[in-house]
């Protein structure tokens, strides 16, 4: 896949919270995971083991940065972090908060459906870009 074909290429992935010339945070956009955000890394890497130290240690501060915003905003039981995608060329970290009563805690989100699962509202973008910005000085 070239820079050409590739989505996260051609837009943001989501809507954007945080990026610099490197990495972006976007909202997942999954309905029943409010505050669901994937950290992006910019270029076409596969493995973190790809990236130079000091880049694994960029991208890695802001996967820190997004869950203990997160925390702070939304107070999640837990967060679920995951890097796997098996189809997209870039590094990205999934930040989920989770709570018990969510669709499928204590399963993984992608497990089995134990409940409907509680309504619950995202963190504004400008709040949640803020907080983000403020752990990463």
């Amino acid at each position: 896949m070239n820079s050409g074909t590739c989505d996260l290429c051609l837009t943001a992935g989501g809507p954007l919270i945080w990026e610099d010339a490197k990495r972006r945070v976007i909202y997942a956009e999954e309905a029943a995971y409010p505050g669901f955000c994937r950290v992006i890394w910019r270029e076409h890497v596969a493995e973190m083991s790809d990236l130079s130290r000091q880049d694994r240690d960029h991208l890695m501060s802001l996967v820190w940065a997004t869950e203990s915003a997160l925390r702070e905003l939304m107070h999640p039981q837990k967060i679920n972090l995951a890097s796997f995608g098996n189809v997209v060329p870039h590094l990205h970290w999934h930040v989920i908060p989770r709570f018990v009563d969510d669709k499928h805690y204590p399963e993984p989100v992608w497990g089995t459906v134990q409940r409907e699962g509680a309504p619950r509202i995202a963190p504004a973008i400008e709040t949640l870009r803020l907080a983000i910005k403020e752990r990463l000085v």
